[in-house]
Formats: C-alpha cells, structure tokens, sequence
C-alpha cells in the first residue's frame, strides 16, 4: 500500500477504487473491499480506497461528529489485511468539503487516481452536501470512462445493515458480542506499553498499563474486563480494569491489564486489546486485600469467558 496521501505511481495507468471514511473497517466495509480487490484482478489493474481524515463531520458539523471505532494507525492496521493494493489518506478541509460531485470526480478521482471503475455504497455520496449519488455518478461516468458499480448492504443477524453508528451504539451500551458480529472481530484498542505504579505487582495480579487512546476513540464502558491482548510475544488471555482505582483514591481512568501466564515486561511493546465481556462494575474496596479477593474471582470469570470464545 502507498504511504497516507501520495499520488499513484506513474506505470498504475487505470483503477478500480472505492471512497469513504471506513470508520471500524466493518463486516459491509470488508464486502466492499473484497469486491474492490476481485474487479482489479478481473480487469487486470490496482486496486485504490481513498479515505479522509479527520472524518468529515468533524469539519462540515463538529457538534454531529461521532467518536470513532478506529483511530491512528488502527484502522491501516485492519485494512492491510484487505488485499487491496493503495489507501490514499486525503485530509478533509473545508476548501474539499466544497467540492461538488462533478470537481471532486474531476480533481479526485479522475486525474489523481485514474478511476476506470468506481464501487461505492448503497448509501454513500461524494461531493458537496453528498449530492453526488448513484444516478449523478453513472451520468459523469459516462463522460468520462469509468463505470459505477452499486454495492448492497451487508445485513447483520439482527435483520439490519451493518454500520458503524449501529456499532457504536452497541460498544457504547458494552454490547461487546453484537459489536463483534457487526465487525467481524472483537472491538479493541492499541497501544504502546508504558510503566505504571506497580500496585498490581504488589496485590499478586501485575498488569500491563496502555495510556488512553485519542479522546476521538470509542472506549466501551468502564468496568472489569475479560480480553485477550495480542503482543509482540504472542496472545495472552487476561482481565482489564477500564476506569479508576477506588481503592486507592486515584479518580483517573487508566486501561490496566493482567495477563495470564505472562512473565517478564512488556514495556515498550505495541498491543492490541480486544475486549470480550464486561464482568463487573469498577468497585471500592475497604481494604486491599477485599480487592485481592475480588481479582481472584475476577480470574475465574474471565478464564471461564476466554475458554467459551477461543
């Protein structure tokens, strides 16, 4: 894939591309990305999806925009197991939210990136107020050689389309099970491990410490968690606390994790939790070892949740 934002190299004369802000990079988003990748290889060309950031409500309507299932490199780090073959990252502006359907046709996808087929979303639309749908495309298309192809929605079990706001609401309701199914993988945050104050160690329970991802990033409820952290050094099952620790007076919400049958430090290593089930409400304890107790059977239930979901 090509670095965030560069033009495409000179011998790619014709593509196939898709557009959108691919927010959680979906179970509908991976469908359009699995036909992109087919109709290049079928028309012997390159596959391109171009994105924006930040996502353009942020820009258009900041008071709308919604916090993100993906942030950073998070969603580059789904969308490189695609198979495609460029992500073009094009920051969104207000000089670009200007542009009509026809001069972001014209600027964007003709000369920039080539387009001989276009796949876009049953709901999707370019250009100034979205006015650029299905109809108006076809009609520039034929003017310009390229052809417009409508892709359907995915439906989740629930009977409705797969979407990012339907998705969020379930991470933000701690309906980690149906935010699963409409993702295809477990919702999850990513970050480098940093040294935290050693409590942990101390109670017999040592974690591993994340700092908070961007404020733009969706974090399900605070609570106890049972996850499953991938590192460098392999999957490890274990239990989070999202939210502060009581028990000690610090009000500040940190991600702590314990692993399970994990030894050494992981300190300056990059993990990516997935959250599997919410165990329990965060909780105030009298004494530290009313904790100690409390972790234990906080053990059992998460190794009971990862035996269920491996």
């Amino acid at each position: 894939m090509s670095d965030p934002g560069s033009a495409l190299p000179p011998n790619v004369l014709e593509t196939v591309v898709t557009v959108g802000t691919f927010d959680g990079v979906h179970r509908g988003h991976q469908d359009v990305l699995a036909r992109l990748t087919q109709r290049a290889r079928a028309l012997g060309t390159r596959s391109v999806l171009i994105t924006f950031d930040p996502h353009p409500l942020e820009v258009v309507n900041p008071a709308a925009a919604p916090q993100l299932l993906t942030v950073g490199d998070e969603k580059l780090e789904v969308l490189a197991e695609s198979g495609i073959d460029y992500v073009a990252i094009i920051p969104f502006t207000r000089a670009l939210a200007a542009f009509d359907a026809e001069r972001f046709v014209d600027e964007v996808l003709v000369a920039r990136y080539r387009v001989r087929h276009l796949l876009m979303g049953h709901d999707h639309g370019f250009g100034r107020n979205r006015a650029g749908d299905e109809n108006v495309l076809r009609a520039l298309g034929e003017g310009r050689g390229f052809s417009v192809e409508v892709v359907a929605p995915v439906v989740g079990g629930h009977g409705q389309p797969v979407s990012s706001t339907a998705i969020r609401r379930a991470v933000a309701g701690g309906d980690l099970e149906r935010a699963r199914e409409g993702l295809g993988r477990w919702y999850a945050v990513g970050g480098r491990v940093v040294r935290g104050e050693q409590r942990g160690r101390l109670l017999g329970f040592p974690t591993i410490n994340v700092p908070l991802p961007s404020p733009r990033k969706l974090l399900p409820p605070q609570g106890v968690y049972a996850v499953r952290v991938q590192t460098p050094r392999g999957p490890f099952g274990g239990m989070l606390n999202l939210g502060p620790r009581p028990t000690f007076g610090d009000a500040g919400v940190t991600l702590e994790a314990h692993l399970f049958e994990a030894e050494g430090d992981f300190y300056g290593m990059r993990v990516r939790i997935d959250f599997l089930r919410r165990l329990r409400d965060t909780m105030r304890f009298e004494a530290p070892q009313g904790l100690v107790q409390q972790l234990a059977r906080d053990e059992r239930a998460a190794r009971e949740t990862l035996a269920l979901t491996s």
